[in-house]
């Protein structure tokens, strides 16, 4: 593929079941294609309603038929075309039973799949290889593999699979001993550190998927020559984690002729609000840095069950624009019904895909070479789940990342990164998969924590370049003197200590209160001396219950500031909140803040990166309601240009008045609206 850079690029996911008039409904098919803009057709196999197991025999032979005349028909008319194989080892059950004698997956209690089948079945592999083999002979761009290529979530199972006899004994070889399901369900879960099974047992699933990985890409290359490549589906970061992922890896066994194509998951299925696109803005962020450069990426642009009820066509804009932004080389359309047929009946998505290309080519042809993301760093790491101590005891509990503090920060028009930065947020439990020497390099920088985060590096003797000792987590219901807390109160020199940056708005009001009645808990902190108390916690009759936000300069010249609260995303968001939060990422830049940050309206939204000397700020109105979005910039550009995206129209360029670093768009901002500002 060699994509047209100034233009953004549709691949369609279309089924078109097995019959004698396939022919007639590709041709159909690849009229609509025309005359929307769609540059790729990506058949689906078998899925969802057609799905009626692993194909085999004539079932799989009427469906090799099938696409293979409908892939003549597409490509003669100008389209390229790949294959969506619905399963691998099987998404779930729904009733169907496995007929070809794989070995079943097996949950942590002991229960058996119908349909879905074991990594480390000989069987399957077998049965895997030659479907692909089958099929990459037909030259197809990409085959897909589903997202279903993983351990977790495969119902009817509980969490998922992985724990069947056949990867129990090969865990037993690395153990050096029998092992039982119950002794590495328990093993793994152990509370307090972790157990050394746990690497071993996610070493042994890696080690399964990597091997079909290296099978599948072989078959690949050999049967197409070299001229077809995988493309692989993904499900979010966090629970790929707990199965042991090696990402760098895996991309690396499924390249053919170092092509591979990933698939992030990123957005809702149905009709969410607004403000849910700091999920998906941060998902994309999040999964950019586990691709090598080689991969391409194409976001999933997805309605379930596959109906224009489920999601509005709003909605899919929006997300077609995050996904743009993100740096996509395709966006894959799931957008009809499976069950479709012939893609003539759905002229409401004709209208979709026609008004939604002038914003996203206007972004492709601005998209800059070698963009960095700016903002606030999210610091994660794929081993995660191998370091994360449990408490609970449940395999769920080794899911960790900084999607909820992504949510905090964009809400309140701060970007971020997973790039590391000069300012950095560590929140909750992954505080405790970062080594020691970790943990002293990110307070070198600027460092926001949660209570959590905090209560563990002082566990860990880090108190003294905290500023804060936070020794006791008090959760909502425990009864500690003087009483339950209630409010968080500005305190009388909230914005003694902020940064040189003049533009920003960050002075809250003396006395203002804010609301953590509902935080699940808090931590007792301890200020040290240098410490700056910003805002202090009261209890429902005012007494004084404890410091609630702290700002320190520490030893080390870095920059630290504490939250009592434990579940930042959970406050009750406010424009005093704001404040707090954009007068904290000012005080952790110090000298030289760097970082645009949004106010004027609830949930406007940010997405910032620099391309050389050149900087592009996208900012969404996650609201109901019209905003005039302000950005506070640290430094007054000589010449910004603006260019409102309203939801499925033409861009226009957009009125904006600039006061030193303020600059303020005099454009109304509508709901789901990307303002764009480039200098």
């Amino acid at each position: 593929m060699s994509p047209d850079a100034r233009r953004a690029r549709y691949h369609l996911r279309f089924q078109l079941r097995p019959d004698d008039d396939v022919a007639e409904r590709a041709t159909a098919l690849a009229t609509m294609c025309r005359e929307n803009g769609v540059d790729e057709v990506v058949l689906l196999l078998g899925a969802e309603q057609e799905h009626t197991g692993h194909l085999a025999g004539e079932e799989e032979a009427l469906w090799l038929a099938a696409v293979t005349r409908a892939r003549r028909v597409l490509t003669d008319a100008g389209l390229e075309v790949s294959l969506n194989p619905w399963v691998t080892v099987g998404h779930a059950d729904r009733g169907r039973v496995g007929a070809l004698g794989f070995t079943p997956m097996v949950s942590p209690s002991g229960r058996s799949a119908a349909a879905q089948a074991s990594f480390a079945c000989p069987r399957w592999r077998s049965w895997l290889y030659a479907h692909y083999g089958l099929f990459a002979g037909l030259g197809f761009r990409v085959l897909w593999v589903e997202d279903d290529f993983r351990f977790h979530n495969h119902d009817p199972l509980d969490w998922g699979g992985g724990f069947e006899p056949l990867m129990l004994e090969r865990l037993a070889d690395l153990v050096g001993e029998p092992v039982t399901r119950d002794q590495v369900v328990a093993a793994v879960t152990a509370p307090g550190p972790p157990h050394p099974w746990r690497t071993l047992l996610q070493q042994v699933w890696r080690t399964a998927q990597l091997e079909v990985a290296e099978g599948l890409a072989h078959v690949v290359r050999e049967r197409s020559g070299g001229s077809s490549q995988l493309g692989l589906m993904s499900s979010h970061p966090a629970l790929h984690s707990v199965e042991g992922r090696d990402w760098d890896a895996l991309f690396t066994a499924l390249s053919v002729r170092s092509r591979v194509t990933h698939r992030p998951h990123f957005a809702p299925y149905s009709d969410a609000p607004a403000h849910s696109l700091t999920s998906a803005i941060w998902s994309l962020e999040a999964q950019r840095p586990l691709r090598p450069r080689h991969v391409a990426c194409e976001p999933e642009i997805e309605n379930w069950p596959h109906t224009s009820w489920s999601k509005s066509d709003t909605q899919t804009w929006s997300e077609m624009v995050t996904a743009q932004l993100s740096g996509a080389d395709a966006l894959l359309l799931n957008v009809h019904p499976t069950q479709a047929e012939r893609a003539e009946n759905f002229p409401r998505i004709d209208r979709l895909l026609r008004r939604a290309r002038p914003a996203l080519d206007w972004l492709a042809e601005r998209r800059p070479e070698h963009a960095v993301p700016l903002g606030v760093g999210l610091p994660w790491r794929q081993d995660t789940a191998a370091r994360l101590p449990t408490v609970t005891g449940e395999l769920e509990e080794l899911t960790a990342h900084p999607g909820r503090t992504a949510d905090f920060l964009l809400g309140y028009g701060v970007p971020v990164t997973a790039q590391p930065t000069p300012v950095q947020a560590l929140f909750g439990r992954l505080a405790h998969t970062f080594s020691d020497d970790e943990l002293r390099d990110l307070l070198r920088g600027g460092l926001l924590l949660d209570g959590v985060a905090a209560t563990v590096l002082t566990q860990r003797g880090f108190a003294e370049l905290l500023g804060v000792r936070a020794g006791q987590l008090v959760s909502r219901d425990e009864w500690v003197e003087p009483g339950p807390y209630a409010v968080e109160r500005v305190a009388a020199d909230a914005s003694a200590d902020t940064s040189a940056d003049t533009s920003a708005d960050t002075s809250a009001d003396e006395g203002a209160l804010l609301s953590v009645d509902v935080q699940p808990a808090l931590a007792r902190l301890e200020p040290l001396t240098g410490a700056h108390v910003v805002t202090g916690i009261h209890t429902p009759d005012g007494l004084a219950w404890g410091a609630g936000r702290c700002h320190f300069v520490n030893a080390l010249g870095g920059r630290v500031v504490v939250l009592a609260a434990t579940a930042p995303a959970e406050l009750a968001r406010s424009d005093e909140g704001r404040r707090l939060v954009h007068a904290a990422v000012r005080f952790l830049e110090g000298e030289n803040p760097r970082l645009p940050l949004v106010s004027g309206a609830p949930h406007l939204i940010p997405h910032a990166s620099r391309s050389g000397d050149a900087h592009r700020l996208a900012v969404v109105n996650g609201s109901a309601d019209a905003a005039h979005p302000r950005i506070h910039l640290p430094t007054a550009p000589d010449d910004v240009r603006a260019t409102l995206l309203a939801p499925l129209a033409e861009p226009a360029r957009a009125a904006t008045e600039a006061t030193g670093g303020l600059l303020e768009l005099e454009t109304s901002l509508p709901h789901r609206g990307w303002a764009v500002f480039e200098w």
